[in-house]
C-alpha cells in the first residue's frame, strides 16, 4: 500500500468514532433546519485548516443551506466530495452513538451508515489532501440537507460542472470474495403518486351513496404491483409503500392519496408504472398518476475501469465495481463527471432502521480505498 495512504487513512480511523459521535448526536430529520445547521457547523468545525465555507441554496424549499467546503492548491486536478446529512428518522426517534454490547464492533446511532459515517471518512479525505497542494487545483466538499426526501431538481451539477471526480461517501461493502468493493452503477428512481377522488357518504346509513376513494386506491396499488418485474429487461421494482385516505371512521372517504417507489435501468420505464393506473373505476372513482420525484440512473462502468485499476494498484489490494438498486445524489453527477464512484462510506447495515449501524473494523479500509480512489483521480487528471 501506498505509504501516504497507509498513514493517513490510520489518521482518519482513529478520529472517525468520536467525529461520528458528534454528528449522530444532533439529530437531522430531512427539513429541520435548526439540526441541519448544527450538524453543519460541527461539520465546519472538522475542517482543515485554510478551507474555505460556502452555504448554498438547497435544492429544497424552506430547507437549511447545503454545506460546501473548499480547499484550494496548486496542482490542476479537481474532485468533489459528496454526501448528505439529513436522515429519516424522526425527533422522537433519533438514537446518539452508543456500542453494540453483545458486538463490539457495532456502533449504533441514526444515520451512522446512511449517512453520517460516508461524511466523516469524506472530511477525512478533505484533511488528508489538504496539506498536499501540489496535487489538486481544487477539492470541494458538498454535504446537502435533503437527499432522503427531495423530490424537486438537483440545484449543484452545474457548479460543478468539469471537475474530474466525484466522489460519493454512501455506504460501503464488500464483494462475494471479501474484496473492498465500490458502486459504480445505479438505477434510476422515482416516486409514483396517485391521487384518489370519490365521493363522501355515511358509512353507516348511506354507504352505497357514497364512492369509496380508499378502495380506488386498493386498486392502484395492486395495478402498481403488478407492473414489479425486477428480473425484467429494466430490472424494474414497484412497490407501494405510503397511503393516506379518511378522516372519520364512520364517512365513505372521498379523497386519497397513494405513494410507490419505482426503480429501473432507465428512467422511461417507470411509463410502465403510470400507464397501469386506470384513469376511472366502475365504481365512479377518478384516479390520476404522475411522477412525484425522478432521479437520473448511474452506469460509470467503463469511464472508471483505469480509476479503479489504478487506485487498486496503490492500495495494493482489489477494488472492485459493483451495482446497487438504492438512490443516491451520485446519480446526478455521473453525466457531467465521468468518472463518478460511489459506495466509499464505511461497511455497515440497517438503513432507514433503529438498529443502524456502522462497523468499527471497516473504518481505516474504507478510508484507505476513498483514499486510493482520490490519489488515482487526481494522477489521471494531471496526465
Amino acid at each position: 500500500m501506498n505509504q501516504w495512504i497507509a498513514d493517513s487513512s490510520a489518521s482518519i480511523a482513529e478520529r472517525a468514532l468520536p467525529q461520528l459521535e458528534a454528528l449522530v448526536g444532533v439529530s437531522t430529520p430531512s427539513g429541520d433546519v435548526k439540526g441541519a445547521n448544527e450538524a453543519a457547523a460541527i461539520a465546519a468545525a472538522l475542517l482543515p485548516d485554510g478551507a474555505t465555507v460556502e452555504h448554498l441554496p438547497c435544492s429544497s424549499p424552506d430547507h437549511a443551506p447545503d454545506f460546501c467546503a473548499r480547499v484550494t492548491g496548486t496542482g490542476t486536478g479537481r474532485i468533489l466530495l459528496l454526501g448528505h446529512l439529513d436522515t429519516v428518522v424522526a425527533h422522537a426517534e433519533h438514537r446518539p452513538l452508543e456500542l453494540d454490547p453483545d458486538d463490539p464492533d457495532r456502533v449504533h446511532g441514526s444515520g451512522t451508515v446512511d449517512m453520517k459515517g460516508g461524511d466523516v471518512l469524506a472530511l477525512g479525505v478533505l484533511g488528508a489532501l489538504a496539506p498536499r497542494p501540489e496535487l489538486f487545483a481544487e477539492i470541494a466538499l458538498l454535504l446537502v440537507v435533503d437527499e432522503e426526501w427531495r423530490v424537486g431538481p438537483f440545484a449543484h451539477v452545474e457548479r460543478f460542472a468539469g471537475f474530474d471526480a466525484c466522489l460519493c461517501f454512501e455506504a460501503g461493502e464488500l464483494d462475494a470474495d471479501g474484496n473492498d468493493a465500490v458502486v459504480v452503477k445505479r438505477k434510476a428512481a422515482g416516486t409514483v403518486e396517485v391521487l384518489a377522488h370519490g365521493r363522501n357518504a355515511h358509512s353507516g346509513s348511506a354507504p352505497d351513496a357514497g364512492i369509496n376513494a380508499l378502495l380506488a386506491l386498493a386498486t392502484a396499488a395492486h395495478a402498481i404491483a403488478a407492473q414489479h418485474a425486477p428480473d425484467g429487461p429494466d430490472r424494474l421494482t414497484a412497490v407501494p409503500t405510503v397511503v393516506r385516505s379518511g378522516d372519520a371512521f364512520n364517512v365513505v372517504p372521498a379523497n386519497g392519496r397513494l405513494i410507490a417507489d419505482v426503480r429501473a435501468d432507465r428512467l422511461d420505464a417507470f411509463q410502465r408504472v403510470l400507464d397501469a393506473v386506470p384513469n376511472r373505476l366502475d365504481s365512479g372513482a377518478t384516479l390520476s398518476a404522475g411522477l412525484a420525484r425522478e432521479w437520473p440512473g448511474m452506469d460509470a462502468r467503463e469511464p472508471t475501469k483505469p480509476l479503479l485499476a489504478r487506485a487498486s494498484d496503490l492500495l495494493g489490494r482489489p477494488i472492485v465495481a459493483a451495482q446497487r438498486g438504492g438512490a443516491s445524489d451520485a446519480s446526478h453527477f455521473a453525466a457531467t463527471i465521468p468518472l463518478t464512484v460511489d459506495g466509499l462510506g464505511p461497511r455497515g447495515g440497517a438503513a432507514h432502521n433503529p438498529g443502524e449501524f456502522v462497523r468499527r473494523s471497516s473504518l481505516q479500509p474504507r478510508a484507505a480505498v476513498a483514499l486510493a480512489l482520490a490519489l488515482a483521480a487526481l494522477e489521471l487528471s494531471a496526465r
